[in-house]
């Protein structure tokens, strides 16, 4: 008997060190992707000073940014905080203490909003860069410009902090990569003219997250957050969306509330997709309409 307590003691031994390699070697990997360094020719992007341009910017910023950095732009302290994985701070965009408005250039901001990066190369948490990604030029170039504009917010924030359990998932594949490692990271990027068509509305849901929530054919998916377990709707004629009208549709998000009573989580960012000028909407209407008669995700 005390042979086999013996053994079983070597066997476990040997599968808890193979184990402590195993980790070992998974942060280590994990780190020097979370560390790596990027480098991409610059956009040469020229930021307008017309009135109607920076509204315009100002605009976009409504619909796409500030449900992460804020009202005010000067980030969201705890945007995300698990003690397993740890927390995520959002950056304060303005010229206020803490604040990046005041050292970024346009080219900083072009390498985080477009291809995930720090000005010293290193890959950003961003997860809507895989949305981002996907702006014009004249959208990137006003969404900047009017940045350039808001009034300072003091605000401290502390960035990215992940345990190592969350660099071990990371490199084992469990969390997802960072945008950097699978965008597109195009230096000019055009898109359709503006207006209630569906080639307008795929732009929009392009740049405004729709597809990380959604999935990348709109019929649902799992949480981006490893943390949650919800499954997103179906936003294609395979779903609810098509007993819907176009003016319950707008209604939605225009209210937070569904033609059958539904409130739409907080989850959802309808608070700022409320923001969409009509025609946006229209268009995004009209794109969905377009896509084919999909299931609705399960798993």
């Amino acid at each position: 008997m005390k042979k086999v307590f013996k053994w079983l003691g070597i066997v476990l031994g040997s599968l808890v060190g193979v184990i402590l390699l195993a980790a070992i070697v998974l942060f280590l990997i994990g780190n020097a992707r979370l560390t790596k360094h990027y480098d991409f020719e610059p956009s040469n992007l020229t930021l307008p000073t017309d009135a109607a341009s920076i509204e315009f910017g100002k605009h976009r910023v409504e619909t796409l940014c500030q449900g992460c950095h804020g009202a005010d732009l000067g980030g969201i302290i705890g945007w995300f905080n698990d003690p397993a994985l740890g927390s995520i701070d959002t950056a304060n965009l303005t010229s206020g203490e803490g604040g990046i408005g005041s050292d970024f250039t346009t080219e900083d901001f072009v390498r985080a909003i477009r291809h995930g990066v720090r000005p010293t190369g290193e890959p950003l948490f961003m997860p809507a860069v895989a949305s981002t990604a996907y702006l014009s030029d004249e959208d990137l170039a006003a969404i900047i410009a009017y940045v350039k504009t808001i009034p300072p917010v003091d605000r401290v924030t502390q960035g990215k902090n992940f345990t190592p359990l969350a660099t071990i998932l990371y490199a084992a594949g469990v969390l997802p990569k960072l945008p950097v490692e699978y965008v597109s990271h195009d230096v000019q990027v055009t898109a359709p003219q503006r207006g209630a068509t569906a080639a307008y509305g795929e732009y929009l849901v392009n740049t405004n997250d729709c597809r990380i929530c959604h999935g990348p054919q709109l019929n649902g998916a799992k949480s981006p957050d490893p943390t949650k377990t919800w499954i997103s709707p179906n936003l294609t004629p395979g779903g609810e969306l098509s007993f819907w009208t176009e003016e319950q549709f707008i209604q939605t998000l225009r209210t937070g509330v569904t033609p059958s009573g539904h409130e739409l989580s907080d989850e959802m960012p309808w608070k700022d997709y409320r923001n969409f000028y009509d025609e946006e909407l229209q268009a995004i209407w009209l794109y969905l309409q377009s896509l084919p008669n999909l299931p609705q995700f399960t798993n």
